[in-house]
């Protein structure tokens, strides 16, 4: 156990540069593209948001969502037999 732990020790600030150095690039485009995709809705698109949010409340009044959802489904299912997204349109 001491051994092990020793071993841990030894091993830890290599395996956390690996990390960081692993992580930086994926990160930075995380953040690039979380600044640009998920910002709030400006006042002028405030209107069209505010109409497609009641669009998807009716949606789950009717039950008229769940035809999508059950055919989007079928084809994720399909993609993860195949094992590859070729050949379908997305």
């Amino acid at each position: 156990m001491a051994q092990f732990v020793r071993n841990l020790a030894e091993k830890a600030p290599a395996r956390v540069n690996a990390a960081v150095t692993y992580s930086k690039p994926r990160l930075a485009t995380f953040w690039y593209y979380a600044k640009v995709k998920l910002v709030p809705p400006t006042p002028a698109e405030t209107p069209s948001a505010i109409q497609s949010l009641k669009k998807i409340i009716n949606s789950a009044k009717t039950g008229s969502f769940k035809q999508p959802t059950v055919w989007m489904w079928f084809y994720v299912g399909e993609i993860i037999g195949k094992r590859g997204i070729i050949g379908y349109d997305v």
